[in-house]
């Protein structure tokens, strides 16, 4: 996916994940701090690509980034989000320098890059180091990447168009285990809410 796709892409996923109340700080956090917050890391992943748009700002990062672990290797994992995660907590608990909305929207962004890859026919290997690959190959075009536009841009509109407060679904039974199973696990990624 190109940088103009996954920036599109993150913002829809932002902006669904604050409509849809993904956790505390998404529902109550202010809308430019999350917004601000997916933007910033949704290119984050290609930085293991020394020609993409990150890649070739900061090639003394990702040349070595690249040689280490290859494009779409651990930046491309739920390993990479989970240091990311904790990184990010540890440093941050004393001082709190990012607001808490933001890092959630951060989370969100990064995601957001993951989820779009795996749209295309090489996916990503979500549980690096193994290699299996994770994909549902529906952007396979390379020209002019008009569907990539298209389906991003329909994203967004939905995403614009879903009502404040509602899942994606109202209709879908959820077991309370399955739901207790989600609290353990938005208490482990969130853990500072």
């Amino acid at each position: 996916m190109t940088a103009e796709g996954h920036l599109i892409f993150a913002l829809a996923s932002t902006i669904l994940a604050k409509k849809m109340e993904l956790s505390p700080a998404l529902a109550h956090g202010d809308w430019w701090h999350i917004i601000a917050g997916g933007l910033l890391t949704c290119l984050l992943p290609d930085i293991d690509h020394p020609q993409s748009f990150l890649g070739q700002r900061l090639k003394w990062l990702s040349l070595p980034i690249a040689r280490v672990f290859g494009h779409r290797g651990f930046t491309h994992s739920l390993l990479a989000i989970i240091a990311g995660i904790l990184l990010f907590t540890l440093k941050l608990a004393p001082d709190m320098l990012i607001p808490l909305d933001a890092f959630h929207g951060m989370i969100i962004g990064y995601l957001s890059h993951i989820v779009a890859d795996m749209l295309t026919p090489a996916g990503v290997p979500l549980l690096w180091p193994c290699r299996w690959r994770f994909r549902l190959p529906i952007i396979t075009s390379q020209k002019g990447n008009q569907w990539e536009r298209i389906l991003c841009a329909a994203i967004l509109v939905f995403a614009v168009q879903h009502p404040q407060g509602m899942p994606l679904s109202g209709n879908i039974p959820v077991p309370d285990s399955v739901y207790v199973l989600w609290h353990k696990v938005r208490g482990t990624l969130f853990p500072l809410i």
